[in-house]
């Protein structure tokens, strides 16, 4: 049985539910797909309180956002959510496949797909990186917000991008001590916000620095780490062993864009992106008319940019399918607008200078 709908989303993630907010808004059928036991993506381990403006949801905690972002679409008859679904195929002719439980083969046959499928953490090879005790971030995250779990007594941070510091900040409020930070840049890539944070609570932050090897013969005892110059070679006399039961690894994200692949989309490899990302313009359309992207599928940012770029998609979408939208101009430059805004400034000049690489209007 194929199952026929408007729109199809891939992914339950932020990106993802604030387009099913807009399809479903624009009296759409819309069905999302996602590989989770619950809907909100790395939302449900977002404990912080998220900043920007009201749309973003200021002030309220990333595990609350998404009940949020449900209201008007959880349990509206045209919107169906099938979870521990992961989507396998996706044709010529529009036909997506997914598995259900890696048991059960589905098929749809939307008229507008919506790529949402956001990012993979990214890890670095060192000795003895295969221990028990050696965990990315978003796997910390899981143990200690969604299960309750600590990860161990004292960590090593690898990694001062935003994702670094919050986690650090988290383990703290969970009563885990945070040996340092470290980080190979010669400054802190996250917001200042978050550092600031986690050095009041006496965690250092030492930048120019790197892991060689972790230490231990079945878990993780502790590690070594060393000042590296600016070529990224580490410096002969600098090495120094810190006292750890478990190291986090938070040194990037990767988009997830095999489903891009298999609908024959332009792709372009942007590093500030973090990696391939779609060809697509200002309305999220990627090259494939029937594909648009959203989140950080398309390129590594935070959620909050995550959830404007899903609703223009949303509202893109339902408008190539001449849905009636009211205000649909001023509902668009609006959206447009939030995402300028939280581009702005130096942080956000590394997206900026991103995207102007993949975002071609002439081409589509």
């Amino acid at each position: 049985m194929i199952r026929e709908c408007d729109v199809l989303i891939i992914g339950g993630g932020p990106a993802g539910l604030a387009a099913a907010k807009e399809t479903i808004g624009a009296g759409l059928r819309t069905i999302l797909l996602d590989d989770s036991l619950k809907l909100g993506g790395q939302l449900v381990k977002q404990t912080h309180k998220f900043f920007g403006s009201e749309m973003q949801y200021a002030g309220v905690r990333g595990i609350w956002i998404p009940e949020k972002l449900l209201e008007g679409v959880e349990g509206n008859p045209l919107f169906t959510a099938f979870l521990r679904t992961t989507a396998s195929g996706l044709f010529e002719d529009g036909v997506v496949t997914a598995l259900f439980e890696d048991r059960e083969l589905l098929k749809f046959q939307p008229k507008r797909i919506i790529v949402a499928t956001g990012a993979l953490e990214k890890t670095i090879p060192f000795p003895g990186g295969d221990l028990p005790g050696v965990y990315g971030a978003g796997a910390v995250q899981t143990l200690m917000n969604v299960y309750g779990v600590k990860p161990g007594k004292r960590g090593l941070m690898v990694g001062a991008g935003n994702i670094g510091l919050i986690v650090s900040y988290q383990l703290r409020q969970a009563g885990v001590e945070v040996a340092a930070v470290i980080e190979g840049m010669d400054h802190v890539g996250g917001y200042w916000v978050h550092a600031s944070k986690i050095a009041r609570l006496g965690v250092p932050i030492r930048t120019r620095t790197t892991i060689l090897r972790s230490l231990g013969e079945n878990k993780v005892t502790g590690a070594v780490i060393a000042k590296i110059d600016e070529s990224w070679r580490v410096i002969e006399g600098t090495e120094e062993t810190i006292d750890c039961d478990f190291i986090c690894l938070a040194v990037g994200l990767s988009p997830l864009v095999e489903l891009f692949h298999l609908a024959e989309c332009e792709m372009r490899y942007v590093p500030s992106l973090g990696g391939d990302v779609p060809v697509r313009n200002a309305s999220m359309r990627t090259t494939n008319p029937l594909v648009y992207v959203a989140g950080d599928a398309g390129g590594i940012e935070e959620a909050s940019s995550a959830m404007v770029e899903g609703a223009i998609a949303g509202l893109s979408a339902a408008k190539s399918l001449d849905a009636a939208i009211p205000d649909f101009p001023a509902k668009s430059a609006q959206l447009a607008a939030e995402l300028a805004e939280l581009r702005c400034g130096p942080v956000g000049d590394h997206i900026r200078c991103g995207l102007a690489e993949c975002t071609m209007e002439g081409l589509l």
